[in-house]
């Protein structure tokens, strides 16, 4: 079993979240849904040979999270 980040935002109408590792994405409208949507999302995306092919030649990294302060 693999492990990926996921990153979820509320939005206007849906919560989003995504996985910054692979670059896939959900929604749905409460973060318990929208984390359950991303998980089928990257199993689905992990099931394509393409992928799979992909992933042997250059191995996920894993993200790292921070936040950061900026002045606007």
């Amino acid at each position: 079993m693999e492990e990926y980040s996921a990153v979820v935002v509320k939005g206007q109408i849906a919560y989003v979240a995504r996985c910054p590792e692979l670059g896939v994405a959900s929604q749905g409208k409460t973060k318990k849904s929208a984390l359950d949507n991303l998980k089928e999302a990257v199993e689905l995306y992990l099931d394509d040979e393409d992928v799979q092919k992909e992933l042997k030649k250059h191995p996920v990294q894993k993200a790292s999270i921070h936040k950061i302060a900026v002045t606007a």
